[in-house]
């Protein structure tokens, strides 16, 4: 059991790396998109967390307690989407809506990945840190037409200190904004 989640997360980190490399084919390869989204895992480890097994192949201790409240609050991303104003909204600021959102989470886990105390919290909070980082690197890099958009937020900022909401809430960032804005930009897959 332990071997195959270190492959796993060997194959979840060799997609990362294509992907981060080369946003076209993060673009292009929705299976990659599917592998790099670590959040239903990380909920899953959550829960394996809270009901004391904490019986990953990660480098994580069994001192998992406290995982369920955090210490300082993590401000929550604009996950909202109105399909007929994101429609209106160009590439470039489609791309500094979900960028900002990614900004104010990897700061926040930055933050609190700093105030942890735990072993276990520090690994998940880091591996979550790498994710949005990911993340960010093809965005930013992921080649647009048209003038430059700062990157700004569609909402005011909630906040939470619960993990599993943070979780919830980063997921829907990536399975709805991003994922839609990739699937808006799939006409360039074709012509590469």
């Amino acid at each position: 059991m332990a071997l195959s989640r270190l492959l796993l997360l060997c194959v979840v980190a060799s997609e990362v790396w294509d992907a981060e490399t080369k946003p076209i084919d993060f673009l292009c390869n929705k299976g990659a998109r599917r592998v790099m989204n670590i959040v239903a895992g990380m909920e899953s480890a959550l829960s394996t967390y809270l009901s004391g097994l904490c019986h990953l192949s990660l480098p994580l201790q069994s001192n998992c307690n406290g995982l369920t409240a955090l210490s300082t609050p993590l401000q929550l991303p604009c996950t909202e989407l109105h399909v007929a104003s994101w429609g209106n909204k160009s590439h470039q600021e489609k791309r500094g809506d979900i960028v900002a959102s990614l900004r104010l989470l990897i700061e926040g886990v930055e933050g609190v990945r700093a105030l942890s105390q735990t072993e276990c919290a520090t690994s998940l909070l880091q591996r979550l840190e790498h994710n949005i980082s990911n993340y960010l690197l093809i965005l930013t890099h992921l080649q647009l037409s048209g003038p430059a958009v700062s990157p700004g937020l569609s909402c005011v900022p909630g906040s939470t200190q619960s993990l599993s909401t943070f979780l919830v809430s980063y997921n829907k960032l990536v399975s709805g904004k991003l994922e839609r804005f990739m699937v808006d930009l799939e006409d360039r897959c074709t012509s590469q």
